[in-house]
């Protein structure tokens, strides 16, 4: 298998016991270079627990996984983001009272270079993100819309080949979910960069995975095409049937 093809991630028969209840149970998937891949389940299906598995904040109970072809099983969560692989968190991971530009060079301390070099990509990836006219803002007086997209421009700052995002629709309005998912197509088209999607807007995620992989208390379901996973009788029975019209 050539580099260039080589998934980006990859887990191999990954599990995460919490004492006697298995959050996640022998769980294989991959993502390939430059997709955005969704992770979807009912609530407890284990998504957070694989987030937090795969971006090093948990260690695995059993199961290897591997980053950029290394295997960095247990290794911690700076260790992989150095490697390039950079999350967001749930409830975001801005800093409040700072400028919009500060929280953005945040995300550029390692790796960037000084001084100019940080400042430009601030700009650039502050531009891409529709966040240039509140460079100057204090993030925390932001709509939430717009909180949602400094905390991923916090991330992406990095220039990271895979960026995983939890959740980061939530509480968004139909304008700004528009809006976030053409920055996630931006981010892959204009700089190669995938994407890993935790998301319970099942209609955005439709609409912008390449694939996607379904869990179901713990376990791996299925994974496709969108159009696939919409067809698929297992996943209908366990998600899709009983959230019909979301």
């Amino acid at each position: 298998m050539q580099a260039a093809d080589q998934p980006l991630l990859t887990t191999k028969g990954l599990t995460r016991r919490f004492g006697g209840l298995v959050a996640v149970s022998n769980l294989d998937f991959e993502i390939r270079p430059r997709e955005i891949l969704g992770l979807i389940g009912p609530n407890g299906a284990g998504k957070s627990t694989t987030f937090n598995l795969i971006s090093g904040f948990y260690k695995p109970t059993a199961g290897e996984l591997f980053v950029f072809g290394r295997n960095c099983t247990g290794k911690s969560p700076l260790a992989i983001s150095r490697m390039g692989l950079v999350r967001t968190f749930q409830h975001g991971s801005l800093m409040r009272s700072m400028s919009v530009r500060d929280n953005i060079l945040l995300g550029t301390i390692h790796g960037v270079g000084r001084g100019a070099r940080r400042r430009e990509r601030v700009a650039e990836t502050a531009e891409m993100l529709g966040l240039t006219p509140y460079l100057a803002d204090e993030a925390g007086t932001l709509p939430h819309g717009l909180q949602r997209l400094v905390s991923i421009g916090i991330a992406f700052a990095a220039r990271p080949r895979l960026l995983c995002l939890d959740e980061p629709l939530t509480g968004l309005n139909q304008t700004e979910v528009a809006n976030t998912l053409t920055v996630l197509q931006r981010i892959r088209d204009e700089f190669g960069c995938s994407v890993l999607l935790v998301e319970h807007n099942m209609k955005a995620v439709m609409s912008v995975c390449d694939r996607i992989v379904v869990l179901h208390h713990g376990q791996h379901l299925a994974t496709g095409t969108p159009t696939e996973i919409r067809a698929n009788g297992n996943v209908i029975d366990a998600y899709l049937g009983h959230r019909h019209g979301h």
